[in-house]
């Protein structure tokens, strides 16, 4: 059985920049929720979703937030699941700020931290997949095959550049 994801987003102003991250969850096949919840305007709720979240089945989180970009260590800080931060662009710093929030956590409290914005969004799906992956052969092979179809389609678009033949 493949545990689930949980995505949490600070703001559902974030939900267009997780995309990527659900996009690639559903064509991988791994379950997953997508809620909104705030480090500052909801903790009580944050806490409550993390804390029951082993036992809900989930197997990762990933935490996506602006500016102050607490979120993703309010959640490290009330579960032992592998937690992966989003920094958000925006504001002034442009995601800045939610990058250097993010990667600042003390130590003991681990937050694996992506890239800003939608590459990180990308790259936090699929190392929630490769987490979950050590124990679901099944989702090992569709990730294998998403890095297969990844090679064939750079392959493909150097053979047009090149004038190579296929």
């Amino acid at each position: 059985m493949t545990r689930q994801v949980a995505i949490l987003m600070g703001s559902k102003n974030d939900l267009p920049k997780l995309e990527g991250c659900i996009s690639t969850l559903q064509a991988l096949g791994v379950p997953h929720v997508v809620r909104v919840m705030s480090a500052h305007r909801t903790p009580e709720a944050v806490a409550a979703f993390v804390t029951s979240a082993r036992e809900s089945g989930f197997g990762v989180i990933i935490a996506a937030a602006g500016g102050a970009a607490h979120l993703a260590g309010v959640c490290a800080a009330h579960t032992l699941l592998p937690v992966i931060g989003i920094p958000v662009e925006g504001g002034a710093l442009n995601g800045l700020d939610a990058l250097l929030a993010t990667v600042q956590m003390p130590g003991g409290i681990p937050v694996a931290t992506v890239a800003i914005g939608s590459g990180g969004a990308l790259n936090a799906a699929l190392l929630a997949a490769q987490i979950l992956a050590l124990n679901d052969a099944g989702l090992l092979r569709r990730l294998e095959e998403y890095r297969t179809q990844q090679r064939s389609k750079v392959e493909a678009a150097d053979r047009e550049v090149s004038g190579q033949p296929g």
